[in-house]
């Protein structure tokens, strides 16, 4: 991914996941890119982030996530999440596609902490993009994901008493506006972060993929060479993918990857599902649906993410002009959990929109 300009701010206009997406750089584009050319700003980047980790550490000490599994219409699902003692909200979050939930265990643990224990949050994984091939190979397209997030809101969540946030990342927005249509009364905001809600015509890199993942031939083949990292032990294996992918990302991700995406049934689970969201995202968004709720809508674009182009931004300012839109221009990317540095800064922009929804129904 390119970036041209390096503004340190964030950008607001008034009016205006696949696995693929976030994980595997030389099919979707890379998420590694230096985007900062002198060292002096590079410099200053690490030393805001650095502050922004101590005023954390001071605020409130840091709690990590509790993984869980559990039966959602039969499907073994897994889910991470932290529990506040008196939560005044709680924060459901949407992978993208890989959907692997622990890819962003950092991001979940700093929005905790950005939101001062006041929120629960439950991160709820894509089924069969697991550890462990739980649904002996049966392949789920996007809409049964989507059915199986509501269902998870109606067996797992329908006892919470509090206002539900929706958190998307990627396609996961697509499937949080899908979960905000079935599911209205209960959710209060609807975030998402880099949208991935329409094929973007205009790319190259996009159509590539949607052609590997429309071959069923090319799928296999393709699940089959990364499953082949699975007969490497578990420590040569983190130290290949660190080599391959670079000293930029975290360690939660380089886990992430060795223990999910060298699953043959995760890859084949990840392009199919991936062949699915070619298939219904080449129409249009529901401009109507989006206008109606727009005051429940928040997106977060990238300067140059070929998944959530900005021209996505021009047209839901143009059809839903009350939206609450924002550009990120700090060069964190598409793959923003793979970081500990985008981690951190799409926490904060999740947790002041959070806050600022807040205020204003209270006023």
């Amino acid at each position: 991914m390119r970036y041209g300009h390096h503004h340190h701010h964030l950008l607001r206009l008034p009016l205006v996941t696949p696995s693929l997406r976030c994980s595997l750089p030389p099919i979707g584009g890379s998420i590694l890119q230096t985007l900062y050319s002198s060292s002096a700003s590079s410099s200053r980047r690490r030393y805001r982030l650095n502050r922004v980790i101590a005023d954390m550490e001071m605020n409130e000490a840091k709690r990590t996530v509790t993984p869980r599994l559990c039966r959602v219409s039969g499907s073994m699902t897994e889910v991470v999440e932290i529990q506040a003692e008196s939560p005044k909200f709680h924060v459901l979050f949407i992978p993208g596609n890989p959907g692997v939930v622990s890819f962003y265990n950092d991001f979940l643990e700093s929005l905790h902490q950005f939101l001062d224990g006041n929120a629960s949050i439950t991160a709820v994984g894509q089924i069969s993009h697991t550890s462990k091939d739980w649904e002996s190979g049966k392949l789920f397209s996007l809409q049964d994901q989507i059915d199986h997030k509501v269902e998870f809101i109606r067996q797992e969540l329908e006892s919470v008493k509090v206002p539900i946030i929706l958190v998307g990342h990627s396609i996961g927005s697509y499937i949080s506006l899908e979960i905000l249509r079935k599911c209205s009364e209960k959710v209060l905001y609807c975030i998402g972060l880099y949208p991935f809600l329409t094929l973007n015509q205009q790319s190259t890199k996009q159509s590539l993929i949607g052609k590997l993942a429309a071959s069923s031939l090319l799928s296999a083949t393709a699940s089959f060479l990364v499953a082949s990292l699975g007969l490497l032990p578990m420590s040569a294996a983190r130290r290949l993918v660190s080599y391959s992918l670079g000293a930029s990302w975290s360690d939660t991700a380089v886990q992430a990857t060795c223990t999910h995406l060298r699953q043959y049934h995760t890859m084949r689970n990840v392009l199919y599902m991936a062949m699915t969201e070619f298939r219904e995202l080449a129409a249009e968004p529901d401009w109507e649906f989006m206008r109606e709720n727009q005051s429940k809508l928040a997106f977060l674009f990238g300067i140059d993410d070929h998944w959530g182009p900005l021209q996505l931004f021009e047209e839901i300012s143009k059809h839903a002009p009350g939206t609450c839109l924002s550009i990120e221009r700090e060069g964190h990317t598409h793959g923003f959990c793979c970081t500990v540095a985008g981690s951190v800064w799409v926490a904060q922009h999740v947790a002041t929109r959070i806050k600022t929804r807040l205020h204003q129904k209270c006023l």
